[in-house]
């Protein structure tokens, strides 16, 4: 396949359904669509199938929305059977984020993949500090705000989960522990955003890799059938199964921990993804 040894075959399709187990029990878990976890991995999937390293980036992430869709669903649905999601926000939330989804989508088009790579580190280090080392008294203000500036925040999270492939649950996560909301109502609504942002997601990361993919003809990994766009189907059907039957393990893991040993798991597992895009910009 690819001019690939099977032994090096072998491990990719091991390393993506560790990584698609791995990517619903956080989803479950952390209320994150698992694009963190995803993303390495498919970068170096990529790398191996000898995808050019100006398409490699995109491609994982549109890839990471795609594979999102069923996890953040099959999540969003278990927290809500537990009455934790706070639905008046994902209604307010609704078409702000979707038009940063495509916004975001639209600037993948043209954006270097170093971009990527750097919103992924400033995002995830800001949430790994303020969960690991943050106070109670780390918030701006007791309650998410009322008037524009709410429409503006899901604005911009749903351009910085275009352009990172998760499912907003690191952005909304951090925003509202620090409008004074619960992490365990942080975690459930967070959810819900997944299924807002990766389906448009998806869905601009084929249109904006359709021309893309046309430069690198002889490329087959990036070519219909086994992509459309910045969409590898390879990388879907190896992931998204395992992805999304581990979800529901996932929440009630999240519902079994407390707010402390939630918040710390979080913060380290979202500092290890800050340093792993760090290694990869300066490696």
């Amino acid at each position: 396949m690819f001019g690939i040894p099977p032994g090096e075959i072998a491990m990719i399709v091991v390393a993506l359904a560790a990584g698609g187990a791995l990517t619903g029990l956080l989803a479950g878990v952390f209320g994150v669509g698992g694009g963190a976890v995803v993303v390495p991995i498919l970068y170096e999937l990529f790398r191996m199938l000898s995808v050019p390293e100006a398409i490699r980036m995109p491609l994982a992430i549109g890839t990471s929305l795609a594979i999102i869709i069923p996890t953040s669903i099959r999540s969003f649905r278990a927290h809500q059977a537990k009455g934790a999601v706070d639905n008046s926000i994902l209604k307010r939330w609704a078409l702000p984020v979707l038009l940063g989804v495509v916004a975001g989508s639209a600037v993948a088009r043209y954006a270097p993949a170093e971009l990527f790579k750097i919103v992924f580190v400033l995002v995830a280090g800001a949430s790994a500090i303020r969960l690991l080392f943050g106070r109670d008294s780390w918030k701006i203000a007791d309650d998410v705000p009322k008037g524009w500036l709410m429409e503006a925040y899901g604005l911009l999270i749903g351009v910085l989960s275009a352009l990172m492939g998760i499912g907003g649950g690191q952005l909304s996560n951090l925003f509202m522990t620090f409008y004074g909301r619960p992490i365990h109502q942080s975690v459930a609504t967070s959810s819900g955003l997944g299924v807002l942002i990766s389906i448009p997601g998806a869905i601009g990361y084929i249109y904006a890799g359709w021309p893309k993919a046309l430069e690198y003809p002889d490329v087959a990994v990036i070519q219909p059938p086994l992509a459309l766009g910045f969409v590898s189907f390879i990388g879907f059907i190896l992931v998204a199964p395992l992805s999304m039957w581990m979800a529901p393990f996932g929440v009630r893991l999240a519902h079994s921990l407390s707010k402390k040993k939630l918040e710390m798991a979080f913060g380290t597992f979202l500092m290890l993804v800050c340093l792993r895009f760090i290694f990869s910009l300066f490696g």
